[in-house]
């Protein structure tokens, strides 16, 4: 569980149902437009399935998760793993990582260490990382693509239900009815508010994590392929760890008690 996306999803929800709750005096039914969730919600649902194909949109479940969860590795690991597989590799001989495999859950960091441990060509292996770590940006823009059409288009949605609402409402002027004005003027604020909240509280915060997640993959990622190459090389350990910690700021290479 990422404790950041927790701690931001509690804080919202608390604070959005403190203000609700005392400004409604406890009436939070009056928050509730049937026809506002309908042109916000499902406006902003009918925007997806247009913008994005079907496949990425299955894929949302995924995006969810990899919000609120952080599975990978941060920088300092992977060093510490990239590290240790180089002193052995120096020690050992490059053959001996292949008993390492098995203790190796990135498929990144094994693909490439298998191809090291095969002997292939130091061009080839790089070209066929790079294309995976390609691949890799491309379905990640996906996630931080769908959270942004709804970032954008459900404030849009949003003003629709409030045109919507005052047309209505200037309808009714001529027979008088407050009841209908009222719930016209109903729809017209609730569908604004619903936009924003949608759009500030919940697509925009979800895209920035996932592309913040995104750009730490692929730098995690960037530090596999060159400590691989290092790595098969042959280069002194020391070399290997100088090479990947030009990827971490000065912070945190100071904290790093790796031994040469």
């Amino acid at each position: 569980m990422d404790k950041a996306s927790l701690i931001g999803v509690l804080i919202g929800v608390f604070c959005l149902s403190f203000v609700a709750w005392h400004g409604s005096h406890g009436h939070l039914a009056m928050f509730y437009s049937q026809e506002g969730v309908f042109t916000v919600f499902g406006g902003s649902i009918s925007v997806v399935f247009m913008a994005m194909p079907m496949n990425r949109i299955k894929a949302l479940p995924g995006y969810i998760k990899r919000f609120m969860f952080q599975k990978g590795q941060s920088a300092v690991q992977v060093i510490e793993q990239i590290s240790k597989l180089s002193e052995r590799a120096r020690r050992d001989g490059i053959l001996a990582l292949e008993s390492e495999m098995a203790n190796i859950k990135d498929p990144f960091l094994a693909a490439g260490l298998k191809m090291a441990v095969d002997g292939v060509d130091p061009a080839n292996i790089e070209a066929t990382l790079r294309m995976e770590l390609m691949a890799m940006t491309d379905r990640h823009k996906s996630g931080k693509k769908l959270f942004d059409l709804i970032k954008v288009y459900g404030p849009a949605w949003g003003l629709v239900g409030t045109l919507i609402g005052q047309i209505g409402m200037f309808g009714q002027l001529g027979d008088g009815d407050i009841g209908a004005m009222g719930k016209m003027l109903a729809l017209a604020v609730v569908a604004t508010m619903y936009g924003t909240v949608v759009a500030n509280a919940v697509a925009g915060p979800i895209g920035d994590k996932l592309a913040l997640r995104s750009a730490e993959e692929i730098l995690n990622r960037e530090m596999m392929l060159q400590g691989i190459l290092s790595i098969q090389a042959g280069d002194n350990p020391r070399v290997t760890l100088d090479r990947m910690m030009a990827f971490v700021p000065s912070v945190t290479r100071s904290t790093l008690k790796i031994a040469a």
